[in-house]
């Protein structure tokens, strides 16, 4: 069984849903239901990384392990070096970012990007993707696509539609080719701790800027993040008001 760290970012600030963390999801916050999720992995330990006193509160009422980190990280892979270098994390040791908005995560899916790092040590990072099949998650971009190699590792992250089935799309993108090549990256990193205190010394890549994805330093600097596809279904996360009520739903 892979050793690792579950870290759940959570960060006050939201453009559409202010508070987020702490919005009620069947009687607790909802960075509460994601903190057990994470607690039914293989985790040794499972840490809510903040900046905001009201979620620390409300953290160490439910019982929760909890750390206050700097309110000035630009993402959350800054604020998870942070709490490595303050829990004194082995150089070696994995940590899982599990994103404070993902109530429903599968624990098995925790388990597998930290197991996937585990065993491909000339990765830096491990994340996890799905198949897409409509023309709508293609073309949206507020959904992150991806290509990799064949040996999983990725290529290239994108809000554009990647890759492009020139002679396919050619009169326009009416449905997807039936290939296993269309896939949706899913929110959800492992990350080695000797790779993170690296990680927040290099300067922004230009890329990463242009598609304000952040995992796309790690490429631009020559680091490798392997790709698997998940062994679960990962159910969609809290971003609208919509989500949420789903969520409640659900719960109820």
């Amino acid at each position: 069984m892979t050793r690792f760290h579950a870290v759940i970012p959570a960060r006050f600030g939201s453009t559409r849903l202010p508070g987020k963390p702490l919005l009620d999801i069947a009687g607790k916050p909802m960075v509460i239901r994601v903190y057990e999720r994470a607690l039914l992995s293989n985790a040794g330990s499972v840490v809510i990384a903040t900046d905001d006193e009201r979620i620390a509160e409300a953290a160490a009422k439910a019982g929760a392990r909890w750390v206050m980190t700097s309110p000035d990280h630009p993402s959350g892979t800054d604020r998870l070096q942070e709490v490595a270098a303050r829990m004194g994390w082995a150089d070696d040791e994995i940590i899982v970012n599990v994103q404070g908005d993902e109530p429903l995560i599968p624990p098995d899916v925790i388990n597998q990007v930290a197991a996937n790092l585990a065993a491909n040590p000339q990765a830096a990072m491990a994340t996890l993707a799905e198949p897409l099949h409509e023309v709508t998650q293609f073309t949206n971009p507020n959904i992150v696509k991806l290509v990799r190699d064949h040996q999983n590792m990725a290529l290239y992250f994108s809000r554009a539609p990647i890759p492009w089935a020139r002679d396919a799309f050619s009169q326009g993108v009416a449905s997807l080719p039936a290939r296993d090549m269309y896939l949706r990256h899913l929110g959800i990193y492992a990350y080695r701790v000797s790779f993170l205190h690296r990680y927040v010394g290099w300067s922004p890549a230009p890329l990463e800027q242009l598609e304000a994805l952040e995992q796309l330093r790690a490429l631009h600097y020559g680091a490798r993040i392997h790709v698997d596809l998940a062994a679960a279904n990962l159910p969609p996360g809290v971003d609208t008001a919509e989500d949420l009520e789903r969520v409640r739903q659900l719960f109820a």
